[in-house]
């Protein structure tokens, strides 16, 4: 492999590594390689993914940790730091929605609950923001490391309904630069924040917002989205893995505070 793309023996922190995105993260980077820590809130979502991604490498390991709680965070980072000396790159993973925070095809916004926007904005945005303040403190100490968020598509422009999420992810883009900015001028040029912005894929999460459940055609919200993406399809998970290299590898060694988006042609299009 050419060693500017190279992630081999990098320790690579995953935040919601027992997720489907945070696992196919952690499978694809063991295969090329690397090290993979993965961290997530409950013993058997961490057992069981080890146990699964141990087929792939042996060089996985886990934690349970919430990445809410400063206190839990600092403890982890201390077990990683114990067992391989070192913390490469943070990948934000861990995020997520609730019913309250979406706007129901009858409601209007005023029909939000404010709690559950609380709550996705605490799990996306302080989810982001808590492990970066840790382990991003436990690289300066190298004056090297890598952290890599998630924004999305809703980040960019309004997509209905989705308005916690929305604000969130808004929020982790402008996170990002801000962070990248401060690292990059009080901690060096080993120091890198980025993020990728993921177009519109078909999980447990959308499933039922994007297919009809009795026909297996798309809805109509899914049609629209077809419409407007000029590749013509959903993404596939897989389809995030080469951004993320690219951000893990020395190859984007130059690149600091972008938002990359991998979205077939979305964000580009005007819709005429």
């Amino acid at each position: 492999m050419n060693h500017l793309f190279s992630v081999e023996n990098k320790v690579i922190l995953i935040t919601g590594g027992g997720g489907v995105l945070g696992g196919n993260m952690a499978s694809y980077l063991l295969k090329n390689g690397a090290t993979v820590v993965i961290l997530d809130y409950k013993d058997e979502i961490v057992d069981t993914a080890v146990d699964n991604l141990k087929k792939v490498s042996e060089k996985i390991s886990g934690y349970v940790c919430n990445a809410l709680e400063k206190e839990s965070l600092e403890a982890v980072s201390d077990k990683i730091i114990a067992a391989h000396g070192k913390i490469d790159v943070l990948i934000n993973a861990a995020g997520g929605n609730m019913p309250g925070a979406t706007i129901g095809v009858d409601q209007t916004i005023f029909d939000v609950n404010i709690d559950h926007f609380k709550k996705v904005v605490d799990l996306n945005l302080f989810g982001s923001i808590l492990p970066a303040l840790v382990f991003g403190k436990e690289m300066t100490k190298k004056k090297e490391g890598v952290i890599i968020n998630i924004s999305s598509m809703t980040a960019q422009s309004a997509i209905t309904r989705v308005v916690g999420y929305s604000a969130s992810k808004a929020a982790i883009d402008n996170f990002t630069k801000w962070m990248s900015v401060e690292l990059a001028l009080k901690f060096g040029e080993g120091l890198r924040v980025n993020a990728i912005a993921p177009g519109f894929f078909i999980g447990n999460q959308n499933r039922d917002l994007l297919i009809d459940k009795e026909t297996g055609e798309y809805t109509d919200r899914g049609d629209t989205i077809i419409r407007n993406t000029p590749m013509k399809r959903f993404g596939d998970a897989d389809e995030l893995n080469g951004s993320i290299h690219y951000l893990c590898s020395e190859a984007s060694k130059f690149v600091t505070g972008v938002v990359v988006p991998i979205d077939g042609g979305f964000s580009a299009f005007s819709g005429v």
